[in-house]
């Protein structure tokens, strides 16, 4: 018995027109689903540091007392500046006197001693409450979690920080500078800035400003309380150096490792009338510790608020 051969199936009119049109139709393919693990592994766009600036800016500017304290110290001191140079031409008379110690007396009147302690004061506690505001209002949590970048907001803050009282010292010690010398020009006594010991006196005034600012922001970082960081900033800034003397070398040591000492020494630009001590503070010495407190408090700040504020 034999069976015939097997035979392909003839394809009819119908089939072949289906299989036409599924050759002919587009192959599409699911999208993948986009799960919430997808989402939390991708980066953050990183805040641009000078976004940053405009947000510390916006923030300082928007705290209503400081232009109001900026304004009432700025006419403060140059009053008191002027009153000081007024003294001095009604009791001065031309050609008496060591003119190196008259020149010093001219540039005192520019910016003495109270214009200092007023810019110490306002300075030290501008910079403390602008970190320390934040704490008491819970400001800084939104900011953080903004921007986790925890060392670039510190570094923005001091920017703005230093730059405010940069200008404000600018333009505050600029003022006293042109009218106390003006009315001391009469007398022959008024000093120029062309003078490099007149120039370099108004560079420390100008730069003792935003120096106690980032010293309060340092302090303000650490202590977090608005009343208990501007009480430590002038305790630091303003009582510690009556504490200390220059009798032995160590106390000599910290006193002028101190920022009110340092412009002491750069705003003297004679020693001729001063007690003699055998442990002197130096001019280079001097700039250094500006510059380290400057800089120290800053990256002290930035250290802790990495560390604890989480």
């Amino acid at each position: 018995m034999t069976t015939a051969p097997a035979t392909a199936p003839t394809a009819t009119p119908k089939t072949t027109a289906r299989t036409a049109a599924r050759a002919a139709a587009p192959t599409t393919t699911a999208a993948p689903k986009t799960t919430a693990t997808d989402w939390a592994g991708r980066a953050e766009p990183r805040a641009r540091f000078r976004d940053l600036l405009a947000a510390e800016w916006l923030k300082f500017r928007s705290l209503r007392s400081i232009p109001w304290v900026l304004g009432l110290s700025a006419l403060v001191i140059v009053a008191a500046d002027i009153k000081s140079a007024l003294y001095t031409h009604d009791h001065y008379t031309p050609g008496s006197g060591d003119p190196v110690v008259m020149a010093q007396i001219a540039l005192n009147d520019a910016f003495n001693v109270v214009s200092a302690d007023i810019l110490l004061l306002v300075g030290g506690s501008i910079g403390a409450l602008a970190i320390a505001g934040e704490y008491a209002t819970g400001l800084i949590r939104t900011t953080l979690a903004a921007v986790p970048d925890r060392r670039a907001v510190v570094a923005a803050k001091a920017c703005v920080l230093a730059a405010v009282m940069l200008a404000f010292g600018v333009l505050t010690v600029g003022v006293s500078f042109g009218v106390s010398q003006a009315i001391l020009s009469d007398l022959g006594i008024g000093q120029s800035l062309t003078d490099p010991l007149a120039l370099r006196y108004v560079a420390a005034a100008v730069l003792f400003g935003p120096v106690c600012a980032l010293v309060g922001l340092g302090l303000g970082t650490l202590i977090r309380h608005s009343a208990g960081s501007v009480l430590g900033t002038v305790v630091v800034l303003f009582f510690l150096p009556s504490l200390l003397t220059e009798r032995y070398r160590w106390t000599a040591d910290l006193l002028h490792a101190l920022p009110l000492t340092a412009w002491q020494r750069l705003a003297r630009t004679s020693m001729a009338g001063l007690r003699p001590t055998e442990y002197p503070a130096t001019v280079t010495g001097s700039w250094i510790t500006l510059a380290a407190w400057a800089i120290v408090p800053v990256v002290v700040a930035a250290a802790v608020i990495r560390r604890r504020d989480h």
